[in-house]
């Protein structure tokens, strides 16, 4: 769904921020005509394309309260990238942190709950179905006190990934490219634990890190009863 205009804002005085940078960062040229604006995305997305004589920027709305020195080095990543320019890591630093807070990750999952649409796709597959799967999973791993989030098939095949667990929207999907008879059900069982392990454990901040497989994460998985056979499986089916 395109986001209706009002959605959108310029940045105030995003155009002579850019500027600033721009010489700050001492990239080559004379600097360009820069129109900067908060953009309803469904993540924390910074963009930047070119067009003639007009740079045009969006910012994700998520730093519409954020302060000045975050737009800053918001704006030194990208033009950094576009002009191949190595941005002070004091510059850039705020905008990171900031990203990486738990306040900014909470906002952004409050966010994707109403720009998110979940699946249309069911939990019932040609070959397996999710829902039974994730209940018996639930009973035999969690105790049964797992809250079910939304769970469903892919709509198409993925080429690499085997399953994704997305807080917002708080739903789990699965590659479709796995319901079918050749792939053993410990395989379809093991991503599906490997995601509800995700529920239960959130990334979470570690210094200057987000963790998603913490070691307790990873201690847990190796409860699984099939989880070496499960592992080989998917290697084989990665290739």
């Amino acid at each position: 769904m395109k986001p209706s205009p009002h959605m959108r804002s310029l940045v105030p005085g995003g155009g002579a921020l850019f500027q600033r940078m721009f010489t700050r960062l001492g990239c080559d040229g004379r600097p360009p005509r820069f129109r900067v604006e908060f953009y309803p995305y469904s993540s924390l997305v910074l963009t930047i394309r070119r067009k003639e004589e007009v740079v045009y920027v969006r910012f994700s709305d998520l730093l519409r309260r954020a302060p000045l020195a975050v737009l800053e080095g918001a704006a030194a990543l990208l033009l950094a990238r576009v002009y191949r320019r190595k941005a002070a890591a004091s510059l850039v630093e705020p905008y990171l942190e900031y990203a990486r807070s738990d306040r900014t990750r909470s906002r952004m999952n409050r966010m994707r709950r109403g720009r998110v649409r979940l699946a249309a796709t069911s939990a019932l597959g040609e070959h397996f179905d999710l829902a039974k799967l994730f209940d018996e999973l639930n009973r035999r791993y969690f105790g049964g006190v797992l809250q079910r989030p939304h769970i469903a098939w892919s709509s198409r095949s993925w080429r690499r990934q085997f399953g994704c667990y997305d807080p917002g929207p708080h739903q789990i999907l699965l590659n479709r490219r796995m319901d079918r008879p050749g792939v053993p059900q410990c395989a379809v069982e093991y991503v599906l634990f490997h995601e509800m392990l995700h529920v239960k454990h959130p990334t979470r901040r570690s210094g200057c890190s987000l963790v998603s497989h913490s070691r307790e994460f990873r201690e847990e998985e190796k409860r699984f009863a099939e989880f070496e056979r499960a592992r080989r499986i998917l290697d084989r089916l990665a290739r």
